[in-house]
């Protein structure tokens, strides 16, 4: 999602074309024997908490120095090290970054990272302008646009799951700055106007999207994967919403790894992770899974295929997940289902893969995090926290940051610390409703 499409043989691939692709591709055997390329620092004496606070507060401030002062859409990337916070040159935003965004100005305002003031006139720019300006077709939007004149960015797809994270974020803050009738109202309309049975096209799983071009994308979501924040959206709605039946008509394929067998295809570990920052899946189950112990589990599994591709990776220096590479936007990781790699892992590490997961395995987790920067601070933390990946043995440390791998740090950080963005995204009626139809109970 951090990079509108690949190209293959002059053809251009969606995302999760590009996700089954590199699933199959030949594997880049390990790096063994690497040392680090700076030795390591003393680790800091911030406590756990100081320093996701720290992590927080950081992440939080790309969401508004990266933001449009003018409509509020979020950039897809910025530099990491930046000489001043002004906004980057580069002009493509990303729906899925705002929607991160809407819920990190959330956490930024009830931890008190910036003025109340300048928050509250952020969120209703953001809502106003996706509410009123920016282009949408049966309530969907488009992938990327332009950050100052909310133009399609070149052919990118109308998309299904990414207007699903923006709407996350939308129903965040509608919930958080409740008694603010203005943000209710602009958030409401741009919930219950989305058009959910246009997108199924037809049959009981999602379109990956559509183009004005070419119609319906003939991938669909319809196996487990980031998906099911998509479908309870969908479910909950007051206006269009979809068969109940619909939450089952998509597969969810096993993996078994190291003794851990778990949910999961052949994708990064991201997709155990981005619905769980709003939907709190904690003490229930349908009639499946439970789905929370399942990312516990696939966490799990992905640390030990880590640290089991021997060096540079060891309990303090683990996590692939979706993200930039020394060649290019990457989307990586393993175990897949015959326990290899996908995607050309070689040695470097994603900090958001673990930041991700941090309420599902919040000691392994925070114990490489720490040693992340407590090890490659100077060159790997800038000012939003980690860059997006690096690779010290290579001596490469990704220039730039990605507003949703941000996001998905922020987020998950203060689940694991208050909770707080489940709480306040479950006080939207429609959650429970969602929830419901899907068939989850208490277990």
């Amino acid at each position: 999602m951090a990079s509108p499409s690949f190209f293959l043989g002059g053809r251009r691939l969606l995302r999760r074309d590009c996700l089954r692709l590199l699933a199959g591709a030949a594997l880049i055997p390990p790096i063994h024997g690497c040392q680090n390329a700076s030795t390591p620092i003393a680790p800091s004496t911030l406590t756990d908490d100081q320093f996701l606070d720290l992590m927080q507060q950081a992440g939080c401030l790309y969401f508004t120095e990266q933001a449009s002062p003018v409509n509020g859409q979020v950039l897809d990337r910025a530099a990491a090290f930046p000489t001043n916070g002004q906004i980057d040159t580069r002009t493509m935003a990303s729906i899925a970054a705002t929607g991160f965004g809407l819920s990190a100005l959330c956490i930024a305002d009830q931890r008190g990272y910036q003025p109340h003031a300048n928050i509250l006139a952020q969120v209703r720019r953001t809502l106003d302008y996706h509410c009123n300006t920016l282009p949408n077709v049966h309530g969907f939007f488009y992938h990327f646009n332009d950050v100052n004149t909310g133009q399609r960015y070149r052919t990118v797809e109308l998309s299904s799951i990414d207007t699903a994270i923006l709407l996350c974020g939308v129903l965040t803050a509608r919930a958080w700055f409740q008694q603010d009738a203005e943000i209710v109202q602009l958030a409401t309309t741009i919930y219950e106007r989305v058009d959910w049975p246009w997108m199924l096209n037809g049959g009981q799983t999602f379109s990956m999207g559509w183009t004005p071009e070419n119609g319906f994308i003939a991938s669909r979501w319809e196996h487990y994967c980031e998906l099911m924040m998509l479908y309870l959206l969908a479910l909950g709605s007051p206006t269009h919403p979809i068969d109940p039946a619909c939450w089952s008509a998509w597969s969810r394929p096993t993996i078994t790894y190291n003794g851990l067998t778990y949910i999961s295809a052949a994708d990064p570990l991201f997709v155990h992770q981005y619905s769980h920052a709003w939907f709190d899946f904690r003490n229930k189950q349908d009639q499946f899974a439970n789905y929370f112990t399942n990312s516990v589990t696939a966490t799990q599994a992905h640390e030990a295929f880590c640290i089991g591709l021997g060096a540079p990776y060891s309990q303090s220096y683990w996590g692939i997940s979706a993200s930039d590479s020394q060649h290019g936007y990457t989307a990586w990781g393993g175990p897949n289902a015959t326990g290899q790699s996908f995607g050309g892992v070689d040695g470097s590490v994603v900090p958001n893969a673990a930041a991700g997961s941090l309420p599902f395995l919040s000691t392994d987790c925070l114990r490489t995090l720490r040693a992340l920067k407590d090890n490659y601070g100077s060159q790997a933390w800038g000012r939003y926290g980690f860059c997006d990946a690096f690779h010290p043995a290579a001596n490469w440390y990704d220039p730039d940051v990605l507003g949703i791998d941000l996001g998905i740090s922020v987020l998950m950080a203060e689940n694991l610390r208050t909770g707080f963005v489940w709480n306040t995204f479950a006080r939207n009626p429609e959650v429970g409703i969602a929830m419901q139809r899907a068939g989850f109970h208490a277990v």
